[in-house]
Order: structure tokens, then C-alpha cells, then sequence
């Protein structure tokens, strides 16, 4: 089932609810340069586990709308707020991948973990995807310039080049060219503008102690988008932590070892589910 909910005066954002009747709610934040259909092989089985699987478009991503303005981690943290209310949801995990993690870890900064039960990170771009002169674990900051760059001069072969290094397994062409589409579908302003967003958010840093919720940390030992020290830093930094390595996984764990990230997310909500 989708629908649209406003964020803010003529902004709206698309979110798939699937299997709404259960009370055991998992709410995903999707990646940059992806959507909400990033997390399918996610939807095709959790609900057989009874979940309810909520992916939302990010602004500017997939099916939601594309605005000028509001690509910041505060602007985009409120906008999940607006779907958690909207939907009336409550005592969920919030999951985000990538930059999708870093917009979760802000909201329970930012929000107090409003109506968070747990909070899932998976491969996330935090406490900063790129190098600072106090944090050596990122990417360089060229790199990111650099995407910014390709994204204005021919973002279709900045997607596919970055489609190359996102799994560690193996993929079909089929896959890969399904995967291209997906990024295609965001506008090149907002991609352009969440990979802005990398080089001045800093704030990440400080939000991770404020996290209070039981935190699953999954992340691929051969990320080559955000580097695998990034969760060693989240699992000190963030109190009540567990991380767990994926040994044969890239950037997208969620795919290259899916049946494991669909287990180890399932048992920690099982673990941390009270009453």
C-alpha cells in the first residue's frame, strides 16, 4: 500500500506500508543515490515473519517530490518525524542505510528517538563519510567533490560507476542495470545536494551519544563506500551497541548476504522487545 504525506507546504514524500496489520513495525531509510525499493529483499520476507515494512522515498528520491531546498540532515530528520506521526506509528526500529543511517541517527538526536523502540544502522555514512583533520576513517574529501562534479557533467555514468563498487558479491547485469534505474529516478539537484551534505554535516559526532535505544550496527568488512572503521566508531560512540561484521558483504549487505541481515535483524528485534 502507498501513499503520499506532506512534510512541509508543498512537499510530499512516498512511503510503502507493507503488511500494515502487524504491530511490529520496521520503518526504512533508504541510501543516497537509491529509494525506498533498495530494501526489497527485505519486504519479499519479513512480513512472512510477521513484520510491518515501512520504506519511505527520502525528498528528492524515488516517487517523492523533488524541492529545491531541504536536503540537510535536520530538514530531512523532521520529514521521517512528519511520516512517524502521520502513520501513528509506535515503539518501531528505525533502520536506515548509508546516508539513510546517518538521517536516523540525527532523528534520535534531534527528536529524542520519538516513538523509536530500537535503532538499526546498516553500513551507515557516520559520524562523517568523508576525512576530517580530527578523524581519519572517511573518504577524502576530493572524492565527494568529485561526485558532485560528475553528477552536473554526466550523473548516468556516475551512477553506473558507483553501482560497480557498491556489492561484493556478484550480480547479474539484470540486477545492475536495475539498480542504475534507481538512482536515475532521483532528481540530479537533490543527488548532488545530499553529497553536499557529507562534506558539511559534522554534527553526527555528538548525536551518537545521545542515541538511548538498544543499536543494532551491521556493516560489510569490504565497504568501499563507507569504510568499515565508520561502525567500530558508531559502536563506541553509541551506548547499548552491537556490532556485527558481514565478512563477504560490500556496501549493499542488505543484498550480498541478504538471508544473514534478515536474521540478524529480526533476532535483535526479538531480543529487544519488551512486554
Amino acid at each position: 500500500m502507498g501513499c503520499y504525506i506532506q512534510v512541509e507546504p508543498g512537499v510530499k514524500v512516498y512511503v510503502e506500508d507493507i503488511n500494515p496489520g502487524s504491530d511490529q513495525t520496521i520503518l526504512f531509510i533508504h541510501g543516497w543515490p537509491g529509494d525506498h525499493t533498495m530494501f526489497e529483499y527485505q519486504y519479499d520476507h519479513l512480513p512472512k515473519m510477521r513484520y510491518r515494512c515501512i520504506g519511505v522515498d527520502t525528498r528528492g528520491f524515488g516517487k517523492s517530490d523533488r524541492p529545491w531546498h531541504g536536503y540537510d540532515y535536520d530538514r530531512l530528520s523532521d520529514d521521517i518525524r512528519c511520516v512517524i506521526e502521520a502513520l501513528d506509528l509506535k515503539d518501531i526500529t528505525l533502520g536506515g542505510h548509508s546516508t539513510g543511517g546517518a538521517i536516523a541517527i540525527r532523528y534520535m538526536a534531534r527528536h529524542q528517538g520519538y516513538r523509536v523502540a530500537r535503532l538499526a544502522l546498516f553500513a551507515a555514512a557516520a559520524p562523517s563519510l568523508i576525512q576530517r583533520p580530527y578523524f581519519p576513517y572517511g573518504v577524502p574529501r576530493e572524492s565527494v567533490l568529485q561526485t558532485i562534479e560528475d553528477t552536473y557533467n554526466d550523473r548516468p555514468e556516475m551512477l553506473r560507476q558507483f553501482g560497480n563498487r557498491f556489492f561484493f558479491q556478484h550480480v547479474t547485469e539484470a540486477f545492475a542495470d536495475w539498480f542504475f534505474q534507481m538512482g536515475l529516478q532521483a532528481a540530479g539537484h537533490s543527488t548532488a545536494a545530499i553529497a553536499n551534505t557529507w562534506l558539511h554535516e559534522e554534527g553526527l559526532f555528538s548525536d551518537l551519544g545521545q542515541i538511548q535505544v538498544p543499536t543494532l550496527i551491521l556493516h560489510g568488512i569490504h565497504d568501499q563506500v563507507c569504510p568499515y572503521q565508520l561502525s567500530v566508531v558508531q559502536n563506541e560512540g553509541i551506548k547499548n551497541s552491537k556490532l556485527i561484521p558481514f565478512e563477504f558483504s560490500g556496501h549493499g549487505l542488505f543484498y550480498d548476504q541478504r538471508d544473514k541481515f534478515n536474521q540478524e535483524l529480526a533476532q535483535f528485534i526479538k531480543e529487544t522487545k519488551t512486554g
